[in-house]
């Protein structure tokens, strides 16, 4: 039985991360393939070849990307996104949703934005217990004259999905900096602590 048990949590090891990508990827790629409804259905990859291959809304959606990315980059393409901007910003209800989403994706994709800047420690929910959060920024405004103290915006994301969690304000002597990547805290948040980021190289020589 015990051989039997270890046979079994192994090939689930082997298996499970396989199954998990191809599923996410087959989402995705299913995601994409929606966008080819904006062709004319003439143009269907699926009526010109008569089957059915995946991928083409991957390769479309790519396509429109670096085609309006193109368009932007350029003095009249800004000037036709600055337009539309000052459109849609004179639309009740809409602009504030828009602006709230288009900050978000200006500090999330534009190459100046840091979404997120700091990996720190931090007690959360209470005092004792500690979880890794993200710096966020420091507060501004109407907010920051409350505030006596320096104070962080600090971003806790919740396990194992990071796009969900909490925004808080903390001061910036409660939260203790690491050194690691962002990319390695997130991997560290995502396995619920299974896959542990590599020690700094200072910790390393001390050893």
């Amino acid at each position: 039985m015990a051989a039997l048990r270890k046979w079994l949590f192994t090939g689930l090891l082997v298996i499970v991360p396989g199954v998990i990508t191809a599923w996410v990827l087959n989402w995705i790629v299913g995601t994409l393939d929606q966008t080819l409804a904006i062709l004319p259905e003439a143009w269907h990859p699926d009526k010109l070849l008569g089957f059915h291959i995946p991928g083409f809304g991957v390769l479309l959606t790519l396509l429109i990307l670096l085609s309006v990315g193109a368009l932007a980059s350029n003095f009249a393409g800004r000037k036709l996104v600055a337009w539309g901007d000052g459109l849609v910003s004179r639309i009740p209800v809409v602009r504030s949703i828009y602006s709230s989403v288009k900050q978000v994706s200006d500090t999330l994709f534009s190459e100046s934005g840091n979404a997120f800047r700091t990996a720190v420690l931090v007690q959360w929910p209470r005092e004792g217990v500690w979880t890794v959060a993200f710096i966020t920024g420091s507060p501004s405004g109407e907010v920051a004259a409350y505030l006596r103290d320096e104070y962080v915006s600090v971003y806790v994301p919740t396990t194992p999905n990071p796009t969900g969690g909490y925004f808080v304000i903390l001061r910036k002597s409660d939260c203790i900096e690491l050194d690691m990547s962002i990319d390695a805290a997130l991997k560290y948040i995502v396995s619920m602590g299974v896959v542990a980021p590599p020690e700094p190289a200072a910790l390393a020589h001390s050893r």
